[in-house]
């Protein structure tokens, strides 16, 4: 069990739940992935006027705690609207909050994302900043109330998994009464692993699942890929050496059989 804003949780894999074949194969995904938190877009759902309704009653069936997000939003003033929505909606002060500023690569606008922030937290909202993995940007919204963050792995749906190392491993390090979510970029089992290695609390994914040949698979595999990552973590690896180590101690060999190694 772990504690995300106050909510204690089995599982450290957060799902979303959009590009599904179909319902049906979103619910049985989210069973597989053994989920206790599924992000829904808002803005995105209630456009779609047929299935709106039918969506948002699926979902409910689910018996996740929601993460509803403001997707598709551009400036501040714009998320906020959404985020209100979304609480009256959902009942919930959880948001995940996206100010996007770059068609190219959804990165997230840092001075939109933060004044965003500022007003939400002020407002009561326990706000889950989606973010780059830039130090002083994290900081930022730590100064302006965020007690989560959500940096990214890579752009949104690329699938190319950490990029940047390092970047996630300083914020881990500078930021270590934080809970930190990787967001975005995940691609395979192997990349949601290596964000747990890292010491972050959870990982965030949606296409990787979504897209997969079979999804209920595929999030089953994250399941467990997330649940290693987390004990690795917490068991300590083995640092890297830069020359061979023998496992077995020669320690009474006697020299002759040393030498004819």
């Amino acid at each position: 069990m772990w504690n995300l804003a106050g909510i204690h949780l089995s599982s450290r894999l957060l799902l979303g739940t959009a590009q599904y074949p179909s319902l049906q194969i979103l619910g049985d995904a989210v069973t597989a992935a053994a989920t206790n938190v599924i992000t829904v877009s808002l803005r995105r759902q209630l456009a779609q006027k047929n299935s709106g309704d039918m969506f948002f009653s699926t979902i409910r069936k689910l018996n996740c705690h929601l993460l509803p997000n403001t997707a598709g939003c551009r400036r501040a003033e714009e998320a906020i609207t959404v985020a209100e929505m979304a609480r009256e909606i959902f009942s919930t002060n959880w948001i995940k909050l996206e100010v996007i500023a770059d068609e190219y690569n959804l990165q997230p606008d840092p001075f939109e994302l933060v004044k965003a922030a500022k007003q939400l937290n002020a407002r009561g909202f326990t706000v889950f900043p989606y973010c780059t993995d830039d130090l002083i940007l994290c900081q930022r919204l730590r100064d302006s109330g965020c007690e989560i963050l959500m940096p990214w792995a890579s752009p949104i749906g690329s699938g190319k998994g950490i990029i940047n190392p390092y970047a996630l491993e300083v914020l881990r390090t500078r930021l270590p009464d934080c809970t930190l979510i990787v967001d975005a970029g995940i691609g395979k089992p192997s990349h949601a692993l290596q964000a747990m290695e890292l010491g972050y609390d959870a990982v965030l994914l949606n296409t990787a699942v979504a897209a997969a040949r079979d999804p209920v698979n595929m999030a089953r595999a994250f399941n467990y890929a997330v649940q290693a990552g987390r004990l690795a973590y917490q068991a300590g690896m083995m640092a890297e050496r830069n020359m061979a180590q023998p496992s077995t101690p020669l320690i009474d060999t006697p020299f002759w059989q040393q030498e004819m190694r």
